[in-house]
Order: structure tokens, then sequence, then C-alpha cells
């Protein structure tokens, strides 16, 4: 069915990068520009207030022909009043790392290469850089210092309701590909972990709509944006993923505060490009409790 996203959603999405030729020779392609095209197409007409967007936004950052359309969507953005937040993924710093971080910074001003907060509705998306290779020493323990004590401080602060952690490279993920960040989950999941408010860490880097419950918490993988589609592990080897019959090519997510707790809906672009249909639903409550 279709549906309206709510005026109060909060949207996510990633993985925007148009397919490299490299990846054309061992990925199929499925009109992937163009998908990428309708979502924008689609979140302009939306009008949310505010877009996260977790990386990958396009599939050489330095380039700056790359973000043509990029730039194009960020204007419409503007015009009809959505913030846009973004953190960098692999593909927004790779080749030059230095000049993907310049162009990635010009389109998001706000944006911090060791961390950043915003709040929406008494939710409070922590945006972190899970590239670490192109971080110092210095970097890294500014990060960790910095996302630690922000989330005591988002625990304490009485006007945050609910905690959301991103990053770009998801902790766990089922993709042949990419499969899990082993560094995110040594340095960002416990903090994630043990923080009251924390109720949702999304990522993407893994082109699939993956769902887990470690020790309580909710972890997502929504890399949907248009990046070619990933094989995922099917073997009994594989995580637990809660989400295993929604596997859509191309998707986003909308996120609802109820409360203390959260509303979520992944919308999923149909197969003839026609438009979107609610594809996944489903509640973290206030206790943190996983909800099927």
């Amino acid at each position: 069915m279709d549906q309206e996203v709510n005026k109060q959603d909060i949207l996510f999405l990633s993985d925007t990068q148009a397919p490299m030729w490299v990846e054309r020779l061992v990925l199929r392609t499925h009109q992937n520009t163009k998908a990428t095209t309708t979502i924008f197409n689609e979140i302009v007409r939306l009008k949310p207030a505010v877009l996260y967007w977790l990386g990958d936004i396009v599939s050489l950052g330095y380039r700056s022909n790359k973000w043509r359309i990029i730039d194009q969507f960020l204007a419409k953005c503007t015009a009809v009043g959505t913030a846009v937040y973004a953190i960098m993924g692999n593909h927004d710093v790779m080749g030059r790392p230095r000049k993907g971080a310049k162009n990635f910074q010009l389109r998001f001003p706000e944006h911090s290469p060791t961390g950043y907060v915003k709040i929406t509705d008494s939710i409070a998306v922590v945006m972190l850089n899970s590239n670490f290779s192109t971080l110092s020493v210095a970097d890294m323990v500014k990060q960790q210092t910095w996302y630690e004590q922000t989330l005591k401080d988002l625990d304490e602060d009485p006007l945050v309701k609910v905690v959301i952690v991103t990053c770009h490279h998801a902790p766990y993920s089922n993709s042949k590909l990419v499969g899990s960040s082993k560094l995110v989950q040594q340095r960002f999941v416990p903090a994630y972990t043990q923080s009251q408010k924390g109720r949702l860490f999304i990522t993407g880097h893994s082109h699939a709509f993956e769902r887990y419950q470690f020790d309580g918490k909710t972890f997502l993988v929504i890399g949907g944006g248009g990046g070619l589609k990933q094989p995922l592990n099917v073997s009994p080897s594989r995580l637990p993923d809660l989400a295993t019959d929604y596997k859509p090519l191309f998707h986003y997510l909308a996120v609802r505060r109820e409360g203390e707790g959260l509303s979520l809906t992944s919308y999923c672009l149909k197969n003839d490009f026609s438009g979107f249909s609610v594809g996944y639903q489903f509640d973290i409550p206030a206790e943190a409790t996983v909800t099927k």
C-alpha cells in the first residue's frame, strides 16, 4: 500500500553512490541511478523536517562531477525547508581522502569528522565517522572521548527522550562483500549498549535492509539508497537477522518518536518505479525490548 510519511517523521537514507565500473563486473545493476533519483524526488515531495544521510553519498568524493546530482537535490531540500545532515562513507573519501573530505564538507558544513549530534523532536541523533583509516590517532581519541561523554550527557538531558547512534560501517551485517565491522563493534557499540536512552543504531555500507537485536538493543542496516545489491550470507553461520523476509532493492527509513520509544517504517521502491510502499514496520518501546 501507498502511505504518506507523517510530518513528525525524520528520514534516514544511505548508500546513494552510483555504481562503479569495477562493481558492475561482479554485481548486477538494476537501474540504480534512476532509483536514487526517484528516492530524491520522493523526499523532496514529502518535505520532511530533517534527512539524515549515512554515507556513501557519491561513488568517488574527490571527483567534483560526481556531486552534480547531489547538489541539485540539496538545493531542492533547502527550497522545501528540509535540513540535511550527513556522515562520510568509504566512497566519499575513496582514492583521495583529503579532497573527498573537502568536497563533502562544502556540502555539509555542520559535519564534524570527529562526530556531531543533532536533536529533532527530542530525538538526539549522534553522527559518527567510521572511516577510521582516515583519522589520526589524536582524532580517534578525540572522537571516542566525545562520543562516550555525549551519550552520558544525553542520558542526563531532560529535553532528550531518545538517542539514535549512526555511522556508516555496520557493526553487524550478513553482507558477503563487506560483512561486520569489528572496529565499530569495539569502539561504538559498547557505549550505545550502556546508554539508557539509546534505542537504535543505524548504519549503511551493506546494501540491504537488516535488523538485529543484541543485548536488548536494536541495530539496523539501511543501505538501500541506490548502490548495487550485495549478496547476503544465508548459511547456518549467518547472524540472526530479524528482517529475513524483507530484502528490497531500494528503500529509505522513516522514524517517529512515540514517548520514549520509536516507531519505524521502511519504505521500498516499487519494482516498476511508480512509487513507494510500506515495506516493513516495527516499534521500539521505551524499555527497548524487542517487538516482532
